[in-house]
């Protein structure tokens, strides 16, 4: 599985997967067995560089618009 997933990502066939599993012991198979070849291989990550999604997908924080209205009113 992990070979394959590499020579599509290599041949760039692919940008991500949606996996599903019958059971919870084929999910712990996966995270157990194959997720560390990928991580070896330099194809997923070991860790992640915030502690948010907005931060991992490098997206700003937008102003909140309700406590910009506080603020206004308290200046």
């Amino acid at each position: 599985m992990a070979d394959t997933i590499q020579q599509w990502f290599e041949a760039r066939a692919l940008d991500g997967f949606n996996l599903a599993f019958r059971t919870e012991e084929e999910l712990n198979y996966f995270v157990d067995s194959v997720v560390p070849l990928l991580q070896k291989r330099g194809l997923f990550r070991t860790e992640y560089t915030s502690d948010t999604l907005r931060g991992n997908l490098g997206l700003p924080i937008p102003a909140n618009r309700h406590s910009r209205e506080r603020q206004l009113v308290n200046d």
